[in-house]
């Protein structure tokens, strides 16, 4: 059994600690990837964009053929509920998710009215700014025509998670994962960003990966603090000639990138400047 950290999940009108069991063999989710997630986080005492992360769970069951049971205030709720669980201050992972029970006829489109919903809030600390070395993915990103890229949906993790381990397994931290052109998309666990000339450049969307809600937060602190700043398309070779990058994501929020390929960098002025907006944000 996995050592899990202190974890409760609301489910069916009550919480319950530890790894709640959810499924059985016969539940769509488990067995045809019918489920979508968002994670948002508490720290410090602060839980920044949090109706941003719940509005999405529900844009994302929606994209997946699920029912948003749920209304956004509701589910704040229930995170203030959980909260009282922690000792004030812990970090914590916070997980709405929504999955189908049933799939249709045909079993394989899932069953809109057997739609679930649960909240899980976990303890998970907070990732030191050490810096990551970044290696690029064979893997692609799929488009909006071959999976469902407008959904937070655990059914596009798979391809996450195998450009993560090749990465891991060569001796690095993260992976560049590029579009079916080409073009950097993301990392295989966040957003990315990369600085050149004092211009700071974050990929285009062209819907094969989520913009994140941090990504878009720390855009607009920068443009705000008077930065330049493009989400426009970009090549690995924009990266490997690039002054400073960095990544975003709700795990982290922001953190630095010291090296891509051989490619060695320093955290810089405008990662320094990132990672301080989005605390004073936060905080706010």
């Amino acid at each position: 059994m996995a050592d899990w950290s202190q974890t409760w999940t609301w489910l069916d009108g009550r919480w319950q600690p530890g790894n709640a069991a959810i499924i059985g063999p016969r539940t769509h989710a488990f067995w045809l990837g019918s489920s979508v997630f968002d994670g948002a986080r508490a720290f410090e005492g602060v839980t920044p964009d949090l109706d941003l992360h719940l509005e999405r769970v529900n844009a994302s069951a929606e994209a997946l053929g699920l029912d948003a049971t749920m209304r956004v205030g509701e589910m704040t709720e229930l995170v203030t509920e959980g909260l009282q669980k922690f000792t004030s201050g812990t970090p914590l992972y916070i997980r709405p998710m929504y999955w189908a029970e049933e799939g249709g006829p045909a079993a394989v489109a899932p069953r809109r009215e057997s739609t679930r919903f649960l909240m899980c809030l976990y303890e998970a600390p907070m990732p030191e700014p050490k810096g990551a070395a970044i290696t690029v993915s064979p893997f692609r990103r799929p488009t909006i025509e071959t999976m469902p890229t407008n959904a937070k949906s655990g059914c596009l993790y798979p391809n996450n998670a195998r450009a993560l381990t090749r990465a891991r397994d060569k001796g690095f931290d993260n992976a560049l994962v590029l579009d079916m052109l080409g073009n950097v998309a993301e990392l295989a666990t966040s957003n990315v960003f990369m600085v050149k000339d004092g211009v700071v450049a974050t990929p285009r969307e062209n819907r094969t990966f989520l913009a994140g809600i941090t990504r878009s937060r720390v855009m607009a602190l920068l443009e705000a603090a008077g930065y330049r700043v493009a989400a426009t398309t970009l090549s690995v070779a924009d990266f490997l000639d690039a002054d400073e990058a960095f990544s975003t994501g709700n795990m982290g929020k922001v953190l630095p990138i010291v090296r891509i390929e051989g490619h060695e960098m320093q955290p810089g002025p405008v990662y320094n400047a990132a990672r301080e907006l989005y605390w004073q944000y936060a905080h706010a």
